[in-house]
């Protein structure tokens, strides 16, 4: 591979992990569909991405524990389920046909993200007051074991699918929904790679690939966990939502067999009610912020 592809790599690391660490989702899928346009194979690609991740997530994990964006009780569990999940998916990937299951996916995640929009639009103060946390994990164990092994299989899921269904809940504070994703991130990526280690082998990996997508991904890392930080939560819920809906609905276009011209359509569409919504929500923001500026005055 040249320099050429190197630096594309590289900055496609950065990119997929501003993303994925400021909205909790978007590095795997982001990555893992760049290894697939240059013709490598599913197993391998998802491998490769996996592995970078190990660094990346680490990182951004240190960085979101040092802006306070994680909730140490969700990320433990998390990270059992999640690994066992992502283990196994790693190993039966090449027998398992898990591209027949992404329609449902992709309904489910764009439900969760229209909820989540709702919810945050029409009650942005409310979004914000935090509930007592139940503590139950009947609702981890499940959502953690899906996310890793989905995430092992389709070379991306984790975010996607634990950052939306965290933020459909009342009792946890969504900067520390994708700063807890994130981290716990780490341990899903670990027990992917070694899942592909054990059934690839390390001389399938292109490891060249693999430092350049890390590189990226290091550096953007702290970057992503600040804006975190500082974007407040109903904006961060707003991004996030049209995220999952943008990234989920080629899959749905596919299944209804739409005609290419649908695509622009859709997509044109979509971003221009997504672009409006950001703008409507930084407006209120602002009007809040000075409006409960004056009353501190007064």
């Amino acid at each position: 591979m040249n320099m050429q592809k190197l630096i594309v790599l590289a900055l496609v690391g950065l990119a997929a992990q501003l993303v994925d660490g400021s909205l909790g989702m978007g590095y795997g899928v982001t990555s893992t569909s760049l290894l697939l346009a240059f013709g490598i194979a599913p197993a391998v690609a998802s491998a490769s991405v996996h592995l970078a991740e190990v660094f990346t997530t680490a990182a951004s994990g240190v960085s979101h524990m040092k802006f306070g964006n994680v909730d140490k009780g969700i990320i433990w569990k998390l990270v059992v389920p999640g690994a066992v999940g992502a283990f196994l998916g790693a190993t039966v990937l090449s027998h398992l046909p898990a591209s027949t299951l992404k329609p449902y996916i992709s309904i489910f995640l764009i439900a969760l993200g229209l909820y989540i929009l709702i919810r945050f639009l029409i009650n942005a103060r409310g979004a914000l007051k935090v509930k007592k946390k139940t503590g139950s994990n009947v609702f981890f164990i499940p959502l953690g074991f899906v996310a890793g092994f989905f995430d092992a299989t389709g070379g991306g899921g984790w975010g996607p699918i634990a950052t939306p269904a965290l933020l459909s809940r009342n009792d946890i504070e969504p900067r520390k929904v994708i700063g807890s994703v994130d981290t716990s991130e780490f341990a899903v990526s670990l027990a992917s790679s070694i899942g592909f280690l054990l059934s690839l082998g390390a001389m399938q990996i292109n490891w060249i690939w693999t430092i350049a997508l890390m590189l990226g991904g290091l550096i953007a890392a702290p970057i992503a966990a600040y804006l975190v930080k500082i974007l407040p939560a109903h904006l961060l819920a707003v991004i996030v939502s049209g995220m999952i809906v943008f990234s989920n609905v080629q899959t749905l276009l596919k299944m209804a067999g739409a005609g290419s011209g649908w695509y622009g359509v859709t997509y044109t569409a979509i971003a221009a009610i997504w672009a409006i919504l950001i703008f409507y929500t930084i407006r209120r923001h602002k009007r809040a912020v000075a409006s409960a500026s004056v009353s501190v005055t007064e």
